[in-house]
């Protein structure tokens, strides 16, 4: 029983590489076109959003997740209790947990 069924697993395998091998095109040198490399920005060189500057429009608008109610918390919160220390500290606002941070943790910095 194992051999019938190694047969039936091993024959249909070296029967496409034969075909493969006796099908695949004869190797002729051919001009190569040289490639273009386009630049790309990496998120680290987009520009981000100070959250002690940015006002509850803007906090909406520019962040992921980030609606009215929670813009103005973020306001509320820096008039409260002063700016931001680092990003982490929006953890402190009610409806902001660690999955909405990492979302929007590029596009935040803190000066």
């Amino acid at each position: 029983m194992r051999n019938n069924v190694l047969s039936y697993l091993l024959l249909p395998l070296f029967a496409s590489l034969s075909f493969s091998l006796s099908a695949a095109p004869a190797s002729t040198p051919s001009v190569l076109e040289p490639l273009q490399v386009v630049a790309q920005q990496h998120p680290e060189a987009l520009p981000r959003l100070d959250i002690n500057k940015a006002d509850a429009a803007t906090l909406q608008k520019e962040l992921n997740g980030i609606g009215k109610a929670k813009a103005e918390a973020i306001v509320a919160y820096r008039e409260a209790h002063g700016p931001f220390a680092s990003v982490d500290e929006l953890l402190e606002i009610k409806g902001i947990g660690n999955a909405l941070l990492e979302r929007n943790r590029g596009k935040v910095t803190v000066e």
